[in-house]
């Protein structure tokens, strides 16, 4: 009994690392794409506004469809074909390398948002449920996102490649950057096909887990815990209104801002490993499968410096920020996913997964619209007060969830 539970304890963790790796290699192939579609665009002279629609209703699209993808997922309980069909999505990656034509690109750049919405939900839902009888919800989402990030570091690192050796940067160039992504989506669809053997020969995932609570709904904690994720994520600095700072106040140089952004998805990559497994920890010394909710605690505290860190005009100061913003992204990435496992049941957990994506979408949408408006009037004060009356609303609002929490756990025992 010890070796079965041994063996597929070590077989769960080699499907995490191989979802963390198809994670890294999807990162590689749409990180190094938006790396530079918006260059690529300008080459072929659409305007700034263009661009600029076409990547909000991408980012729209990308969210919001999760909702749908996630509630169709569970439905039909078909995660997988959600999963393949997302992944083989990114194909319209590469294949932007074959035209100059503005009205295909934009439809290749949609789909590609589509493809993400398609495939987030069912796949958490299958990374969890392989995570949380046998190593731990925190810490494959920690170790998925650290893998993720170093997907998205080294991805736009091949059109610099490509530039560096052809010495042009013109569109000849570009389109070679896109077609190499054919390399890193053929292997990411060969670890699918692999992980999804592996889970189904191994048994990963019960048929008793697939059929628990079939009746059950999204329990009140969820809503709770939902509205809190939206004003933390609400209050939260965007990287665009940042990187417009540094750059309009001519604080640091384009590459200086391009690298201070790298360095701090190394802290978030860093981070999502040990909060993961803090947040497995904190479960394991409460007794209960929510926990680890409690590392969430400090979110609003630590995003209520973002503004005053990363706005100001002192060099030091904006490198203090950028890295409490990895911190804060290695958290959000890690443990607010990691949470909704612990409190939907499985057959609601693409719903679940759905519905965060999309409240967190929006909060990121609004946030940075009404900051960038603000930074646009100099009312960076405003900045400042709006970020703290959302967090604010975010720290009541845990304590709420913590009380729903203990009272359900009383109830029980």
């Amino acid at each position: 009994m010890f070796n079965q539970t041994k063996n597929r304890f070590s077989t769960a963790v080699r499907v995490i690392i191989i979802f963390g790796i198809i994670s890294m290699m999807g990162d590689v192939v749409y990180e190094t794409a938006r790396s530079a579609n918006s260059q690529y665009l300008n080459l072929l002279s659409i305007s700034a506004a263009q661009v600029g629609l076409i990547f909000g209703i991408g980012e729209f699209l990308g969210y919001f469809l999760r909702l749908i993808a996630g509630v169709l997922s569970d439905k039909s309980g078909r995660h997988w074909i959600f999963m393949f069909l997302g992944y083989g999505m990114l194909l319209v990656v590469p294949l932007m390398g074959y035209t100059m034509k503005w009205n295909i690109l934009i439809v290749l750049i949609l789909m590609e948002r589509i493809g993400k919405a398609l495939r987030s939900p069912a796949k958490d839902t299958i990374l969890s449920g392989v995570a949380e009888n046998q190593v731990g919800v925190g810490f494959a989402f920690g170790l998925q996102e650290a893998l993720d990030q170093i997907g998205a570091f080294i991805g736009p690192l091949i059109f610099t490649m490509v530039f560096y050796f052809t010495g042009k940067n013109g569109i000849a160039e570009y389109q070679l950057g896109y077609k190499t992504l054919f390399v890193p989506f053929v292997l990411l669809m060969l670890f699918l096909i692999y992980a999804y053997n592996r889970i189904k020969r191994e048994n990963l995932i019960p048929a008793a887990v697939k059929k628990e609570f079939q009746s059950e709904h999204l329990k009140p904690i969820f809503w709770i815990y939902t509205a809190f994720t939206f004003f933390c994520t609400l209050g939260f600095v965007n990287f665009s209104t940042i990187g417009y700072h540094l750059k309009a106040n001519h604080l640091m140089s384009d590459g200086n801002i391009t690298l201070l952004y790298s360095a701090a998805m190394i802290v978030d990559a860093v981070t999502a490993l040990f909060v993961g497994k803090a947040y497995d920890r904190l479960k394991i010394k409460t007794g209960m499968k929510t926990g680890g909710l409690l590392v969430l605690m400090a979110i609003p505290f630590i995003t209520l410096l973002l503004p005053f860190l990363t706005l100001s005009n002192s060099t030091v100061l904006i490198v203090i920020g950028m890295i409490v913003f990895g911190v804060v992204i290695g958290v959000h990435e890690t443990v607010m996913r990691s949470a909704i496992a612990d409190i939907t049941p499985f057959n609601k957990r693409g719903k679940g997964y759905g519905v965060f994506n999309t409240c967190y979408g929006l909060a990121l949408l609004g946030g940075a619209a009404l900051m960038g408006l603000l930074y646009d009037k100099s009312m960076i004060g405003s900045i400042i007060a709006f970020t703290c009356a959302v967090e604010l609303i975010a720290i009541l609002l845990y304590f709420k969830m913590n009380n729903t929490v203990k009272n359900s756990h009383q109830v029980r025992n």
